[in-house]
């Protein structure tokens, strides 16, 4: 089986890394919709080398790997990539008109991050998500969350969201073929939650909130610039290079949909993007019910995390004391739980019942609540070593359903 790939920017490329390596497909296929540079020699040096990871060589065989990419033919788009066969197109940007028919291509992942409605008919003006298929795929793969831009509209029958290793069940093969791998930042978050959920229960979440301290992406500004007409977030367009800046991030949300229970706990997620190319952290606050005799402490949530990681491939548990760049590239990891910073602090909270409209007698208004509130830390690559890698164990999975 062929891939195909829409897009090349950061996790498009990255994508392609991880499967000309792999080799588990007999050919790639990548779509750019245009031209780059003046020739296919100027696309190759871009596939070649990256600013965060170094150079495709070094990454797939360390200080023996030289060129990787040969056997050029502009004309044709064509290309070997580690002895992979790769084929560039490079005349449509609408999905509905990209030859992946004619290319023997029947599974795309999208990752230009423009096509995420799953309801858009496929002859939307400016492309759909859902015009790959038109185009001749069988089933679409998006590295982003689905986002609905039509009020009223619910989740078509045909599409999922999936992080994999924590849902992979709700995908049924004859059922759907628009899927979504969520983001790298519900991917992180959910194998935060998914261990605490199991062990302690969701009964016993009373809330919880998130901040992801989050590398910067390709949508942001190098230096300040103008917001386009009708912006209202105008600190998307100040330089990334010199500011923290504040943002929004959609994985409460997306979490839902791939761990449902959390929809009954009251749950806040912010980002903050910072000054660095890749390698991010979550900051995870909860708030449990408890027992005051016996409260839920550090030793105990650091234990059911590294349980956890002894069977799961995608998380991982250390007491290393990381820096953001020490987890860079690091393989398969959704999220690397930092134990030394896992803190705990429980306390009886005063709730006054009258508040609440509960009739009680004059010495059972005021009742103490034991709450233990939990602080932990989950770094993840936000680019290759984490999100990209288990978006390539999705892609394969799919295509296994497929034979």
């Amino acid at each position: 089986m062929k891939l195909g790939i829409n897009g090349l920017g950061r996790i498009g490329k990255l994508s392609l890394w991880h499967h000309v390596g792999r080799k588990h497909f007999s050919g790639i296929v990548a779509n750019t919709g245009r031209e780059i540079g003046r020739s296919l020699e100027d696309l190759a040096a871009s596939i070649e080398r990256d600013s965060s990871y170094g150079r495709l060589g070094t990454y797939l065989h360390g200080f023996n790997g030289g060129r990787m990419v040969e056997n050029l033919n502009n004309d044709a788009g064509t290309m070997t990539v580690n002895g992979v066969p790769v084929k560039i197109l490079r005349e449509a940007r609408n999905p509905k008109d990209i030859k992946w028919k004619e290319n023997d291509v029947r599974l795309v992942v999208d990752t230009t991050g423009v096509f995420t409605d799953p309801t858009a008919p496929s002859d939307t003006k400016w492309g759909a998500f859902r015009g790959h298929m038109e185009a001749g795929a069988e089933k679409v793969l998006l590295s982003a969350p689905f986002k609905i831009k039509s009020q009223g509209l619910s989740m078509p029958n045909d599409a999922v969201t999936t992080v994999m290793g924590i849902n992979d069940e709700d995908y049924i093969p004859s059922k759907h073929c628009l899927i979504s791998a969520a983001s790298c930042t519900t991917t992180c978050l959910s194998y935060m939650l998914k261990p605490l959920l199991d062990q302690i229960g969701a009964d016993h979440i009373l809330s919880a909130s998130m901040v992801t301290v989050h590398a910067a992406t390709g949508s942001q500004k190098v230096l300040d610039s103008l917001p386009k007409t009708g912006a209202s977030d105008l600190r998307k367009n100040r330089s990334i290079l010199n500011n923290i800046i504040l943002t929004t991030t959609g994985a409460a949300k997306a979490l839902r949909l791939v761990i449902p229970e959390m929809a009954n706990i009251g749950f806040i997620a912010e980002s903050v993007r910072i000054p660095t190319s890749t390698g991010s952290l979550i900051v995870l606050v909860l708030n449990l019910q408890d027992e005051l005799k016996n409260p839920i402490k550090r030793k105990k949530i650091n234990s059911i995390y590294r349980e956890f990681a002894e069977t799961s491939k995608y998380l991982q548990y250390t007491e290393e004391q990381n820096v953001s760049s020490d987890i860079i590239g690091t393989p398969f990891a959704a999220a690397i739980i930092e134990g030394t910073e896992t803190h705990t602090r429980t306390a009886a909270i005063r709730v006054n019942l009258e508040n609440l409209g509960i009739t009680t007698g004059p010495d059972q208004s005021v009742i103490d609540v034991p709450v233990t509130q939990a602080v932990i830390y989950g770094w993840y690559d936000n680019e290759l070593g984490s999100y990209t890698n288990m978006l390539a164990d999705r892609t394969v999975s799919i295509a296994e359903s497929m034979l």
